[in-house]
């Protein structure tokens, strides 16, 4: 079996099955770290991404997400979904393209989101032209490809939860086959959205919610964003801060990258 099909497949069946955990790598290092953790698929985190680029989020280009696509992909076995952002076009056929590219570069998902950077929300009917041109693109392609379209008004000035769900209900009758609506913080809200759609959840996990809390409420997937990238860059900036004011004792020796790596 072709290995892309077999990604595909792979992450298909995940959200068909038990409730899961989807972390989100910021580079191929984390990648594979989670792999070796035991992980079934990863996400990338747009934030994270660009942070590894010195930029902060939405401040990358399709060609550099390609770029980090593959590298994913080539790093790890398992199956890599891709965050890409707004589809980096307003025009649907260009969303379509961005799907073509990231599963050419080894992708077997990725998502695309309501939310232009400079000009807001978009209308609700040209944000559903845009997922039905993406979902036409992914379920053409020869082997499995997930696709989740993101409601973003939740946490771009309109925490309207009547407004989100609307959006995923027509999103779903695009042909989204996974639903997100980040800044969901509530086991109701989150239950709300379940019962609106048909399609697998995905819950973007946030300080103060519990595992349990979540899935008990219906959600398929449960995702950290750019949560991993800031943990570390805390870590290594507060090590960082110690070590200016002259205090050596914060280093550490390397961590199993032999068996991790292996």
């Amino acid at each position: 079996m072709d290995d892309q099909q077999r990604k595909g497949e792979d992450f298909r069946a995940l959200h068909a099955g038990e409730p899961f955990v989807i972390p989100n790598p910021w580079d191929a290092g984390s990648a594979r770290v989670l792999e070796a953790l035991g992980f079934k698929a990863v996400a990338s985190t747009s934030s994270g991404f660009a942070f590894t680029q010195g930029r902060l989020d939405g401040d990358v280009t399709l060609d550099q997400v390609v770029q980090h696509a593959e590298a994913l992909d080539r790093a790890i076995g398992l199956p890599v979904s891709i965050d890409l952002e707004h589809g980096y076009d307003r025009d649907p056929e260009r969303v379509a393209l961005a799907i073509e590219r990231v599963a050419a570069a080894g992708a077997v998902g990725a998502s695309i989101e309501d939310n232009d950077p400079s000009q807001g929300i978009y209308e609700l009917s040209h944000a559903v032209d845009r997922i039905a041109a993406a979902a036409q693109t992914a379920h053409a392609l020869a082997f499995p490809f997930t696709l989740p379209a993101r409601a973003e008004n939740h946490i771009r000035g309109n925490p309207d939860l009547d407004a989100t769900t609307a959006r995923l209900q027509a999103f779903e009758a695009a042909g989204a086959d996974v639903l997100f609506a980040p800044g969901l913080r509530t086991g109701e809200e989150i239950g709300r959205v379940c019962k609106a759609v048909s399609k697998p959840v995905n819950v973007l996990a946030l300080r103060g919610m519990s595992m349990s809390e979540i899935v008990d409420a219906g959600a398929q997937r449960v995702s950290v964003g750019g949560g991993l990238t800031w943990i570390a860059v805390n870590a290594m900036a507060g090590a960082a801060r110690s070590i200016l004011a002259g205090d050596l004792s914060v280093l550490e020796g390397s961590p199993p990258l032999k068996d991790w790596f292996a």
